[in-house]
């Protein structure tokens, strides 16, 4: 019996904390937009078109 080996994402779900106003907020690590904080609107990462740019100070990569 043969085993096929399935590849394991590059992308992932990171946590990013508002340096604003505290606010948590969870975003995919391959976003294809900006991403504002949904209390304040604040600019938390900018996209470059394939990897998020985080711009907050505090983020966290969630496991799977």
């Amino acid at each position: 019996m043969a085993y096929r080996i399935i590849p394991e994402t590059k992308s992932r779900f990171l946590k990013i904390k508002c340096p604003g106003c505290g606010n948590d907020q969870i975003v995919f690590s391959k976003a294809s937009s900006g991403i504002k904080c949904l209390v304040c609107s604040k600019e938390l990462a900018s996209s470059t078109g394939g990897k998020l740019i985080v711009k907050a100070k505090e983020f966290k990569e969630l496991s799977s």
